[in-house]
């Protein structure tokens, strides 16, 4: 029996639904660049820039889930962001029923990596190049290695010089995120170079909102549950994970997707390809350790990869579209 209390517990429920500054019951879309950055006028001038950016829906809903709590501390925020993610999930799963899963392919790396080094013009170029060649580019959808991701995917179709002309107009104006062009930038590149034709997928959090999402994913699967969120990443790249050098966030991906291929999770294993020889064995010697517990039989499906030559990761992922079924 619902007693008056109860009734009043929903009524506030509501009231809460309706005041909170995020979509709680998105309408099957995922968010873009556009949506997330709604009300951001980029200025010269810096405290101007700054107020905007402060204002922008993306800025609101951050500080609304850090005043609240990353774990929120009210039930009825706890409601609201469930069905948020619940319409994301099932957003991303109409997004995943247009395009083939199969052919979804992720770049993990360091948010640190600057528009500067060197790095970034790689992942940049070889993402362009698998988008050019049917892959959807899948990443954590914030800076570094997860934007060089997504601009090589909104530069496919162009030039590589159009590509590298991009690449260096982001490092001339900001070199990090925590550059204040580091948005307008990106904005400014994605007006001067419109993409129609390709499409990418970035999947961030609110619980790192304090690094942006990077404007080039054409399709954003934002969550405010990390674990919810990383979890989707290893789980919808069919097509192969390639890691580039990053850290702890990294590392712990590594370790997730190694047990998802270990078990076969969903029938199949798919290739982990490490990219750049000297980090994953020397600086951080992940691969040696994997192919060890290989051996030992400790880990079981791993289709494992090291190398610092682009080409070489476009042909194992190629090879590897040749095992799997489509459709």
């Amino acid at each position: 029996m619902i007693t008056n209390p109860d009734y009043e517990k929903m009524d506030g429920l509501a009231e809460w639904l309706r005041a909170v500054p995020y979509e709680v019951l998105r309408h099957g879309h995922l968010y873009n660049a556009e949506e997330l950055y709604q009300g951001y006028e980029p200025s010269a001038d810096e405290a101007q820039d700054r107020t905007s950016f402060a204002q922008c829906y993306d800025s609101r809903v951050y500080q609304h889930f850090i005043a609240q709590g990353k774990i929120a501390r009210d039930v009825n925020e706890s409601v609201a962001r469930t069905f948020h993610d619940h319409g994301i999930h099932m957003a991303l799963k109409a997004f995943l029923a247009d395009h083939d899963p199969m052919r979804c392919v992720g770049i993990m790396g360091g948010h640190a990596l600057l528009r500067t080094d060197p790095m970034f013009a790689v992942v940049a170029m070889l993402s362009k190049r698998l988008t050019e060649e049917g892959f959807i580019m899948v990443s954590g959808g914030g800076p570094g290695a997860m934007e060089a991701t997504h601009l090589g995917a909104w530069m496919a179709g162009r030039t590589d010089e159009e590509a590298h002309e991009a690449l260096s107009r982001l490092a001339d104006a900001a070199t990090s995120f925590n550059d204040r062009a580091w948005l307008s930038s990106a904005l400014e590149v994605m007006r001067r170079y419109p993409q129609t034709r390709y499409v990418s997928l970035g999947i961030p959090t609110w619980l790192y909102g304090h690094e942006p999402s990077t404007p080039f994913a054409t399709h954003i699967a934002k969550y405010f549950v990390n674990s919810v969120r990383e979890d989707t990443i290893l789980t919808i790249a069919f097509g192969g994970i390639i890691y580039t050098p990053g850290s702890a966030g990294t590392l712990q991906e590594i370790f997730q997707n190694a047990v998802q291929d270990h078990y076969l999770s969903f029938g199949f294993a798919s290739p982990m390809i490490f990219m750049g020889k000297r980090f994953w064995a020397e600086d951080v010697p992940v691969y040696p350790m994997l192919r060890q517990m290989e051996e030992r039989g400790r880990y079981k499906n791993l289709l494992l990869t090291l190398t610092d030559d682009p080409s070489e990761i476009e042909q194992v992922l190629k090879d590897f579209q040749k095992t799997i079924p489509h459709g």
